[in-house]
């Protein structure tokens, strides 16, 4: 299994659509046997599903994720747990532990009303203040 965190310093990014960089696990047997960090080369938004898929990811951990590219990870087959905070490393450990804190409805409900005029910036603000992944679970 291929485990995909949204990456920076160490941390989970928490906002899906601008991450620059995946942490990618290899997880056999319940443990993580080895990890890269990728970037994603430019990609944003739409291109950040498929760019999961071709490194053969099965499950993504992020912050704040959109409906289109929640939809567009459910298309590729992989399994999203969003809402999530922290360390990289220790979100995945939770997820192999099966304790990890999560918001299956997370949702960044200011896409559908500022990024029309491209009047928002996710990455000026840090996304988790407001509606981006703040509740877990």
């Amino acid at each position: 299994m291929k485990v995909a965190v949204t990456y920076e310093n160490g941390q989970i990014f928490q906002h899906f659509g601008h991450t620059e960089q995946f942490k990618l696990y290899t997880v056999e047997d319940g443990k993580i046997v080895s990890s890269e960090i990728l970037g994603t080369n430019g990609s944003g938004h739409g291109a950040l599903a498929g760019f999961l898929s071709m490194n053969q990811v099965d499950v993504l951990i992020c912050g704040g994720i959109g409906g289109g590219a929640q939809t567009a990870l459910a298309q590729a087959g992989i399994k999203l747990y969003g809402g999530v905070t922290g360390q990289a490393d220790s979100a995945v450990n939770a997820l192999l532990c099966g304790t990890l804190d999560y918001n299956p409805e997370v949702h960044c409900s200011h896409h559908e009303h500022e990024h029309e005029n491209n009047a928002h910036r996710c990455g000026d603000h840090g996304c988790g203040n407001h509606s981006c992944g703040s509740s877990v679970r």
